[in-house]
């Protein structure tokens, strides 16, 4: 596993400021942060994500972790504070940024843009983790001048955090994320909103289904703000195309009896479909059609640690796994997913060992 160590500064102590910190702290480099909040940065020194910054700091790599409508700012001062320094941020819109950094006649060599596609619907230092970025796409988005030095040093530090290095141009960036993150979480936003004015005994009829689909609109609204309208052309693009089908699906539910409706309702939901085989599948890897088992558990301790060891004892890896809770009972509802040629004899060994299978 390859480790950091240079001397870093972390400007910003809220999820992915402490995330970070914490995790090349373990790996031993010296991790200076500060914030204009002193008690986010007392709260991330006291899990372990560093030490205060001091003025006789000599980074070599400074993050900028802010919100978005503050990171061209921050990202200038920190180039002008330390011209000895590389500099990168983790904001989640990287076209505008190099905009205004190129304004205000910052020297962008120095800069190279990135962003850590990795997150919690919990923000603030209490919720950081140095496991965060395992696994996770981290985008870098080296400019024109960005030097090469600079763009090792970000590499180097998104391997050493286990993420998997993604590089592309600041506006591929904002196309790209505009439709697989901002227009998901807008219509996840917009799904739960209806939910406002529903009547209580409609939602207890909620299932896995609409959990799924509402996950993400738990997310906080003032950085969502921020990142509406940073990215908002590259967002509307999307969201005219979508808002285009979406009407075609409502007229053709209002002509339901046509055997055109029924097409092109079927089109849409094939294309749906095809869709979901782009999605990357396990370690990023081409998605996979699994066999899905339903195993019903008690709701009580040290159920499904049973069924999982005993998945384990029979031989056969896991794919995925969700759990959903019965509304009406004190059941727990396990959905294991194997490979297609797996699926006969885990359910046939988990039934002689008395599991119910759903």
């Amino acid at each position: 596993m390859t480790t950091f160590t240079e001397e870093v500064r972390i400007v910003g102590a809220g999820l992915l400021g402490t995330s970070i910190g914490l995790a090349l702290t373990k790996q031993g480099a010296d991790v200076a942060i500060t914030s204009k909040s002193t008690k986010s940065v007392d709260l991330a020194v006291s899990y372990g994500a560093g030490r205060v910054a001091s003025s006789s700091d000599s980074p070599k790599l400074i993050l900028v972790c802010v919100p978005p409508q503050l990171t061209a700012q921050i990202v200038a001062e920190e180039l002008a504070a330390f011209p000895g320094a590389i500099v990168t941020d983790v904001a989640s819109v990287k076209s505008g940024i190099l905009e205004e950094l190129v304004q205000l006649g910052a020297p962008i060599e120095r800069y190279v843009g990135s962003h850590p596609m990795a997150g919690r619907e919990r923000g603030g230092a209490i919720a950081g983790r140095a496991d965060l970025f395992v696994g996770r796409p981290w985008v870098i988005t080296p400019n024109e001048k960005s030097t090469e030095e600079g763009v090792k040093l970000v590499e180097q530090l998104a391997t050493a955090l286990e993420a998997s290095v993604v590089k592309t141009t600041p506006k591929d960036h904002d196309r790209a994320v505009a439709l697989v993150s901002h227009v998901p979480q807008l219509i996840s936003s917009l799904l739960a909103a209806r939910l406002v004015d529903a009547k209580s005994e409609d939602v207890s009829l909620a299932g896995q289904g609409l959990r799924d689909t509402t996950r993400i609109a738990a997310s906080d609204p003032d950085l969502w703000i921020q990142i509406l309208e940073a990215n908002s052309s590259e967002i509307v693009a999307v969201l005219k195309t979508f808002a285009k089908e979406l009407a075609e699906v409502v007229d053709s539910l209002d002509e339901i009896k046509s055997e055109n409706s029924l097409q092109q309702l079927r089109k849409v939901l094939e294309s749906g479909n095809s869709g979901i085989e782009k999605i990357p599948g396990k370690h990023g890897t081409k998605h996979s059609r699994y066999a899905q088992i339903i195993v019903m558990i008690d709701d009580k301790p040290g159920e499904l640690a049973r069924l999982l060891t005993e998945v384990g004892e029979i031989g056969i890896n896991l794919e995925e796994l969700k759990l959903e809770h019965s509304p009406s009972a004190q059941i727990g509802l396990v959905e294991l997913y194997v490979v297609p040629q797996a699926e006969e004899s885990l359910i046939s060994d988990l039934q002689k060992r008395g599991w119910r299978i759903a």
